[in-house]
């Protein structure tokens, strides 16, 4: 589903990531874990093209990603993201944040992106705050908003981009939640995140990133067991407390 090869990326003088190797296949959950700075965001920024790369290939679901437009609304139309900061438009309400792109971009009937909305809001369960604006809402609320927004889309990858560390913790578990069945429902889902609860519950294979580069990548099991690394190990001692 997901191929980069080779991949480099830097701003500037600073080299953000050093010959990314990642496959992801259809129907897999990758969960990327890292210390800050080690490359995770810019990573999956690169994936709907929120940023260039500079050298190698990144090709999603057969279509490679250069500058060409095309290819990357194609692409933007598979590739469903959850950001950190929720990014939901304060002057709409929940619903037509939801059916905003739906309607404009894949040219939904406004009544069938509503019906679709309120399935997902369902699904997110909040389908009592659809009236709602984003600021009366609270973070995991808005969170769960901006889910639904992404799967309106009728998106094949699902990309997070540390998608709790902006909430309060009663309210992550909420979020995960949510992340956990679409996990289980098969969408191929690729996660930046600390959560290493939701690591061990829903990940196919975990990829650990430092310096831009991707250091190690296995099982969660094997991971969290056995790192192979030293700089992992001090990673999960750091973030567990062992």
């Amino acid at each position: 589903m997901i191929e980069l090869t080779g991949v480099n990326k830097w701003f500037g003088e600073f080299q953000a990531l050093k010959n990314i190797d990642l496959s992801v296949a259809r129907g897999e959950k990758i969960v990327v874990c890292g210390p800050s700075g080690s490359g995770k965001s810019t990573m999956i920024r690169l994936i709907n093209r929120l940023e260039a790369h500079q050298s190698g290939r990144i090709v999603v679901d057969g279509i490679e990603l250069t500058d060409d437009l095309q290819a990357i609304e194609k692409i933007r139309a598979e590739v469903g993201m959850v950001f950190q900061s929720f990014n939901l438009f304060p002057h709409l309400t929940v619903l037509e944040n939801l059916t905003l792109a739906p309607v404009w971009v894949h040219h939904t009937p406004r009544q069938e992106a509503r019906e679709l909305a309120m399935q997902l809001l369902v699904r997110v369960r909040i389908p009592e705050q659809a009236a709602k604006y984003p600021g009366q809402l609270s973070g995991g609320q808005q969170q769960r908003v901006a889910i639904a927004r992404a799967l309106a889309m009728r998106p094949k990858v699902m990309l997070f981009d540390e998608p709790t560390s902006a909430l309060d913790p009663e309210m992550i578990k909420e979020v995960l939640e949510v992340m956990i069945e679409l996990a289980q429902e098969g969408m191929t889902m690729l996660v930046v995140t600390h959560e290493m609860g939701f690591a061990r519950t829903v990940a196919d294979r975990i990829v650990f990133m430092d310096q831009g580069e991707i250091v190690e990548s296995g099982t969660p099991r094997d991971f969290f067991a056995a790192p192979k690394t030293d700089r992992a190990r001090l990673f999960l001692s750091q973030i567990l407390g062992h």
